[in-house]
């Protein structure tokens, strides 16, 4: 619950929420479940502590030296939207780093990147329209595609932004001081290296395990080449094949995609425990598909292995 964002949501705002969920909402009668979580975090007058550290009661208020557009997204941004709830590191104590707002963060098996203007880690290579597709239909062509809790935002609160809201995120964005990541080039700058499909098939001697697993199961719908078909994206110039962090790579063909929005329903099926319509990959089966990926197709730098995705699948199952 992302209060300490909320708490700048202006009074106007809050009246509109508590109108909406009184009158619009309809109730439904749930028994409340046991706590589960684990000592010490399970004492709730620890928070006290806590929100003296990190809890800025401030209601939000435009500064006068910016412009109304950029004051307006750093009102979504910060506020009600809380985007720095998932992309903003966290210290030890789980509050956010100062300094490296935006910069990118851990979430279980997924990872939020760096969305600050840095010319190498962050957005500073999305135009206005990348990130106009990509917060309205969860797709920006050669940038990236949303999946796991960036699908659900999308699915159920930015696609429905106005277009000016839109716009003002991104002016807002265009300002956020860039904070310098891991990349050696932006993420989005990997083109393709070989052409496996032509010269690997057919060929009885060929032992690359990562190739037939991906023919076999990948490049129907996104080709042989990874160029990518109508709604299935190229996996050249794709964030999550050129990131130094594998983990969304490898948890979306864990848990795959579903995401629908006005234009369009996207889904990748599972190749995880839920998989339903397609075979079950083992964790060294996935290590092994993506390391054909980030050496065919995106960052050859990263390699992974058995172990890798064992971790992702755990953390998927909590």
């Amino acid at each position: 619950m992302p209060y300490t964002s909320y708490a700048g949501i202006t009074d106007d705002d809050i009246d509109a929420l508590y109108a909406y969920f009184t009158a619009a909402v309809a109730p439904i009668e749930q028994k409340n479940r046991q706590n589960t979580v684990g000592f010490p975090f399970n004492i709730r007058l620890g928070m006290i502590f806590w929100n003296a550290l990190y809890l800025d009661k401030t209601t939000f208020h435009p500064n006068p030296q910016e412009p109304a557009q950029v004051a307006r997204g750093r009102y979504l941004v910060e506020n009600l939207e809380h985007c720095g709830t998932c992309h903003t590191p966290r210290t030890m104590f789980m509050g956010p780093k100062k300094g490296r707002e935006l910069a990118g963060s851990v979430l279980g098996p997924w990872y939020a990147p760096n969305i600050t203007s840095d010319k190498t880690s962050g957005i500073a290579d999305w135009s206005d329209e990348d990130l106009r597709n990509y917060l309205t239909n969860g797709h920006a062509l050669n940038k990236g595609q949303a999946a796991g809790p960036m699908a659900e935002a999308v699915e159920n609160s930015t696609q429905f932004l106005s277009k000016d809201d839109v716009d003002s995120i991104i002016a807002y964005l265009r300002r956020v001081p860039a904070v310098a990541g891991d990349d050696k080039q932006p993420r989005t700058s990997f083109g393709l290296k070989t052409r496996p499909e032509s010269t690997l098939r057919g060929l009885t001697t060929a032992n690359n395990t990562g190739w037939k697993i991906f023919s076999g199961s990948c490049a129907s719908c996104h080709q042989p080449d990874g160029e990518g078909v109508n709604v299935y994206p190229p996996l050249t110039h794709n964030s999550a094949t050129g990131s130094t962090n594998a983990q969304n790579l490898v948890t979306t063909i864990l848990a795959g995609v579903q995401r629908k929005t006005a234009d369009t329903t996207i889904f990748m099926p599972a190749f995880g425990p839920a998989a339903l319509w397609v075979n079950r990959l083992s964790d060294q089966d996935i290590a092994d598909v993506s390391n054909f990926v980030l050496k065919t197709f995106g960052n050859p730098s990263v390699q992974i292995d058995a172990s890798y995705v064992a971790k992702r699948r755990a953390e998927l199952a909590q």
